[in-house]
């Protein structure tokens, strides 16, 4: 047993002295430095800027979302993006959820279930003749819905006149049957 322990000494004696010196690094002297500099300064101050531009454009996520849908309570939802801001991300998982969802009563109260802004987006597409016959005639329905469950907001009040003056805009497949009907 004495003579292996010796052996396995020996081996590892020989391996230490024979092998080349150990580097931690590919970088040495000043370089090395320089490196180990520029990576403090970059970590002290870009990470947390990024850090911290990366948490706000997150908690304005469901507020887009919530835009980009008409939801009905998007001032309500980009103030609950703020809040959750102020209480360190806690309340954005809420904000989330209110974004993708539907007020239940809220249809049945006002007689639609989009923002204000989709109206006023939609008649001026209406009023340069970009919406087609069944987008207008839906558009008009709603309005009248919501003029039947109440007086319009400020400003939806002059959209139906405009509604009334529209057009609808030329179906591509209706000039193409005619004239390949000649």
């Amino acid at each position: 047993m004495n003579r292996r322990r010796a052996q396995s000494v020996a081996l590892a004696a020989t391996s230490i002295a024979l092998s080349p010196a150990a580097h931690a690094s590919f970088l040495s002297g000043d370089t090395l430095d320089s490196v180990a500099t520029f990576m403090a300064w970059f970590i002290v101050f870009v990470v947390p800027v990024a850090v911290v531009g990366i948490f706000l454009v997150i908690h304005v996520i469901p507020e887009k979302i919530a835009e980009r849908n008409h939801h009905p309570q998007q001032h309500a939802i980009k103030t609950l993006c703020f809040l959750s801001l102020v209480f360190g991300g806690m309340l954005w998982p809420l904000a989330w959820l209110w974004a993708f969802t539907r007020p239940v009563g809220f249809r049945m109260a006002y007689g639609t279930e989009k923002h204000e802004n989709y109206f006023i987006e939609m008649g001026e597409k209406a009023r340069r003749g970009e919406l087609g016959e069944l987008e207008l005639d839906h558009l008009r329905e709603e309005l009248a819905e919501m003029a039947a469950r109440g007086p319009l907001p400020g400003k939806l009040r002059e959209l139906p006149a405009i509604l009334a003056q529209a057009r609808a805009k030329p179906e591509a497949g209706g000039a193409a049957k005619a004239g390949g009907a000649a």
